[in-house]
């Protein structure tokens, strides 16, 4: 079976498990603005439970539905897997706030360190635009990178990423999510 994105399930928990400590080895923790990195510190003692785990994956499986007075806008998340093996996950943002225009976009994903330089960046953003554009309605997507990370320009751009324009230390690209899903384009609003 190839790697797909799917709904966060407690079918990958001893996977998942290893992959945050991958993530946290690789100092992800630190990340500024991570999600993930919040997510460690939160969570990591509550993980190793099955009930830990099962309480995270509802949390990260359902949709906010509305924009928190900090500013996290409503999100879905989806995890790369390869059987009962985490890869990574992509969280899509539904709508974007002046911070996530600027540096954030409507996508994030992460490739756990032990499985990184094997395409599988590349696949997450290929598999997450029709998600985008088909389920979530967000066309173009709005996507980023530091100026500094290659791989993950490389990435964007082989997904069809245009480039629009670099903010601090961001590169801001947008791709559109119909056409990769084999569709018309439509018009930003």
């Amino acid at each position: 079976m190839a790697p797909q994105l799917i709904a966060p399930t407690v079918a990958v928990h001893a996977s998942f498990l290893a992959a945050m400590d991958e993530f946290r080895a690789d100092g992800a923790e630190s990340a500024p603005h991570s999600t993930l990195a919040g997510e460690l510190t939160t969570w990591h003692s509550r993980w190793p439970t099955a009930e830990g785990f099962a309480e995270y994956v509802e949390l990260v499986g359902g949709v906010m539905s509305n924009t928190r007075a900090d500013g996290v806008v409503p999100m879905t998340t989806r995890w790369w897997v390869d059987g009962d093996t985490y890869l990574g996950r992509c969280t899509f943002r539904h709508h974007l706030t002046p911070s996530l225009l600027n540096w954030g976009g409507h996508l994030g994903y992460g490739v756990r360190p032990g499985a990184r330089r094997r395409g599988h960046a590349t696949a997450i953003l290929r598999a997450a635009l029709p998600i985008a554009h088909h389920e979530l309605g967000i066309d173009p997507v709005l996507v980023t990178c530091d100026d500094t990370n290659t791989g993950s320009r490389k990435v964007i751009e082989a997904c069809g990423g245009i480039f629009e324009d670099q903010r601090d230390e961001k590169l801001r690209y947008w791709i559109p999510a119909a056409t990769a899903a084999g569709q018309q384009p439509r018009r930003p609003v």
